[in-house]
């Protein structure tokens, strides 16, 4: 488990494609992204406190009738001094989870502007995103349809499939959703690669 310090960010031999899928989940601070991934690692609520650098879990999810799919999940910290070290992270990642605290609206500016810089960067573009719309736990907090519209996810570059799924990471609801949803689109990713591959 975490806190590591940011230092070990990951590169494409650290993790062969058939060991597992690697996810990078992203985010304001507070949004509550480690205790979505420990919601994931151990089916319970974990109070946890600010990341410092990262967190990382590897995770089987169980998907219809098969055995599940293995996702490396890397948790990292949403402090605005941090937020340079995304890059790091999300080269060469199979997928992108951002987390939004969907009880706070008056963030949602912030991490839209955070959002379309790390979707937009070189090494990112196309790659897969699944936003949380996370706390909808909490009283007041804003439907996916409303997060979507205020973070402007569908101003995302056209080869970038998206995602926008309301969770709570008290109870986990939403969550296996919004893996299915996420793995789906990587598959889709990866099977349009090779496709364009064959065409050359």
């Amino acid at each position: 488990m975490g806190n590591h310090l940011a230092e070990m960010a990951p590169t494409a031999s650290f993790l062969p494609h058939f060991q597992a899928l690697h996810v990078v989940v992203i985010g304001l601070d507070s949004a509550g992204k480690t205790s979505l991934l420990y919601r994931l690692k151990f089916k319970e609520f974990v109070q946890s406190v600010p990341t410092k650098g990262f967190n990382t879990e590897k995770i089987r999810v169980p998907l219809g009738g098969s055995r599940g799919i293995t996702f490396q999940v890397w948790d990292v910290g949403g402090q605005e001094k941090l937020r340079p070290l995304w890059r790091s992270y999300t080269r060469r990642t199979d997928g992108l989870v951002f987390v939004v605290d969907a009880a706070e609206a008056e963030r949602l500016e912030e991490a839209k502007v955070e959002l379309h810089r790390i979707s937009r960067a070189s090494d990112n573009q196309g790659v897969p995103v699944l936003v949380l719309a996370n706390k909808q736990d909490q009283p007041g907090a804003l439907s996916a349809a409303e997060v979507e519209k205020r973070l402007a996810v569908r101003e995302l570059a056209a080869t970038t499939l998206t995602h926008v799924q309301s969770c709570s990471a008290v109870d986990g609801v939403g969550l296996q959703l919004g893996l299915e949803r996420l793995y789906e689109m990587i598959l889709k990713r990866k099977k349009a690669a090779r496709a364009s591959k064959k065409r050359r």
